[in-house]
């Protein structure tokens, strides 16, 4: 088996998950590819001694890898998804974070999982992915533009609020006074957009959510669209510029450029593991069922 792993670095807490899952794996004589920068950081602080094969970006891989390990919490696997792409390889998160509505496997089944995964007894969800174009043509937004989660522009040095014209397949839809919008995912949905009061979709959803981020116009409610929608933004302000942002990449944009977003053409494959769906990961991360009643 051919794997490529991605990972943060958390102090102390880390050390004994990163450990538990490279005796694994070389124990079972997997072949491994770490991303260079992580490695080094496994490196200094002396956590790993033997020599490894690294990897440095998206052009490294390719799909003679069968699986992407990704270390950390669901941040780690939205920048994880940015060296995937469109190969296919599917990831596996080990949640060495908090929440992690993505990192499914936790330290105390590290062991159990990575035996599920070598022997290929998993299954793939595969999770939508947005695209962003910018007119005029922005380098910041060009040199990666597609987002995992969500894209959201939101007020950049201004406590005023922004006017996001906003149009689904070239139909006006509503100009939204607010301190910005998001455009999720249903993967995303769990994240920003459900901190806003979007509704949470399950990941095999064909629909995207437009939350706005504290709206003036209190009737303004987040939307739930097909994910097959164009959908085109123009932001105005009493400031020159505004913030784009793709999951955790943020990008600076002039006022009345026009943002397009689309469903990408490929798709993110997450590792689903037996017994630990979405649905159980949904009770567990919001306490449903804590309330003695249920």
């Amino acid at each position: 088996m051919k794997v490529a792993i991605f990972g943060q670095y958390y102090q102390n807490d880390t050390r004994p998950i990163i450990r538990d899952i490279f005796v694994f794996l070389n124990n079972n004589k997997v072949e491994l590819f770490i991303e260079e920068k992580f490695l080094k950081i496994l490196y200094e602080q002396e956590i790993l001694k033997k020599e490894y094969k690294t990897f440095t970006s998206y052009q490294c891989l390719d799909s003679s890898f069968d699986i992407l390990i990704s270390i950390g919490g669901d941040g780690t696997i939205l920048r994880a998804a940015t060296f995937v792409r469109d190969t296919g390889i599917p990831i596996l998160g080990i949640n060495a974070g908090r929440l992690g509505f993505l990192a499914k496997v936790q330290k105390e089944n590290i062991e159990t999982f990575l035996q599920i995964v070598l022997e290929k007894k998993y299954t793939l969800s595969e999770r939508t992915l947005l695209s962003l174009e910018c007119s005029p043509e922005n380098e910041q937004v060009n040199e990666l533009n597609f987002a995992m989660n969500e894209v959201t522009v939101s007020r950049k040095d201004t406590t005023s609020m922004i006017t996001i014209e906003t149009s689904l397949n070239d139909e006006y839809l509503n100009s939204y006074w607010a301190d910005g919008l998001i455009i999720s995912t249903p993967t995303g949905s769990t994240g920003y957009s459900l901190s806003c009061g979007g509704p949470v979709l399950t990941p095999d959803v064909k629909g995207l959510v437009i939350t706005p981020i504290a709206p003036h116009n209190l009737n303004a409610r987040p939307l739930v669209i097909p994910d097959e929608t164009e959908i085109k933004l123009r932001v105005s302000g009493r400031e020159e510029q505004y913030l784009v942002s793709l999951d955790s990449r943020i990008a600076t944009l002039n006022n009345n450029s026009v943002l397009t977003i689309r469903k990408t053409p490929f798709k993110i494959n997450m590792v689903e593991i037996p017994d630990e769906t979405f649905l159980k990961t949904l009770r567990n991360k919001l306490l449903w069922g804590e309330d003695k009643r249920n």
